[in-house]
């Protein structure tokens, strides 16, 4: 098997291009010499001339017209390929949150920020409860918390507190038997928080936690919207149920609000040197400043 040089097919090509190797060689920056020698090797391994030579110009050969023209496909192709592989396209920006804040809070304002930076790609993963922030493999991790339980470093984007959400049913109950009783006896729904929210909630009303019935834990936390909807029990939620409390679908119980809680961003230190991560996390900061 005989194997050409990539830079003799170049050259190749800029002397067919130009007709001469005069003005091959300046272009290539090259010796004409160097040109030339290039070529005779070249149309000694093809086996066939590629250049006729009458009256001191070139022309090219039927053989050099067909290996022009694929050799220019050819190696524009490999010149595209190399590229490709030595500029990988960056990886996208991976988010770990509750799909409750993605569908509510973030899917709304995202057109604002892949119009400002369409090259930066975003994948987005279920991030259910805060004790998986340290193993979820996520660039940025957002999360409904209070101060001191997320471990890492982390910053608030915008106070959200959250109350005892029930459906009609519920709500019909509390009215006639008073939230302390039905509290107490209806199933408590865990939230990202798992039991710290609801341990925090009982405190501020001061009510036993431990005589309440035992939570019924739902990871996603759409699908725990809908489980209160549903009448299975009662769950802390913040102002981004609003639709389904004004179409009545649900009923904020209490007057006692979790005010120290909101929603808390943290990035992976590793990565804070990241372009991507640093423009969203300042996209995130702006977005954030209309919801205090």
């Amino acid at each position: 098997m005989t194997f050409y040089s990539y830079d003799m097919l170049r050259t190749f090509q800029v002397v067919a291009a130009n007709l001469s190797m005069t003005a091959a060689a300046s272009q290539l920056n090259q010796s004409k010499g160097s040109v030339s020698y290039q070529i005779k090797t070249l149309e000694t391994h093809l086996g066939f001339a590629l250049f006729e030579r009458t009256n001191a110009r070139l022309h090219l050969t039927p053989e050099g017209q067909r290996l022009v023209r694929v050799s220019i496909i050819s190696l524009d192709q490999i010149d595209q390929e190399i590229e490709a592989l030595r500029y990988k396209e960056p990886a996208p920006l991976t988010i770990a949150l509750q799909t409750y804040f993605l569908s509510r809070w973030l899917s709304p304002r995202l057109m604002r920020f892949t119009a400002a930076h369409p090259e930066i790609g975003l994948r987005f993963v279920p991030l259910n409860f805060i004790g998986e922030i340290e193993g979820i493999d996520a660039d940025i991790s957002i999360c409904w918390a209070k101060e001191g339980m997320i471990d890492a470093p982390h910053e608030r984007l915008f106070a959200c507190p959250a109350c005892p959400t029930g459906n009609d049913k519920i709500a019909e109950r509390v009215l006639e038997d008073g939230l302390d009783k039905i509290i107490l006896s209806a199933p408590l729904l865990l939230d990202s928080s798992e039991s710290t929210g609801w341990q925090d909630w009982f405190n501020r009303a001061g009510l036993d936690y431990e005589n309440s019935q035992q939570g019924l834990s739902i990871a996603d936390s759409n699908s725990r919207v809908q489980a209160v909807i549903d009448g299975q029990g009662i769950a802390l939620w913040d102002r981004l149920v609003a639709p389904e409390v004004s179409s009545g679908r649900l009923h904020y119980l209490s007057d006692i609000w979790l005010d120290d809680y909101g929603y808390y961003v943290q990035a992976k230190k590793s990565n804070l040197e990241s372009k991507a991560v640093g423009l969203f996390l300042n996209w995130l900061r702006d977005e954030s400043r209309d919801a205090n």
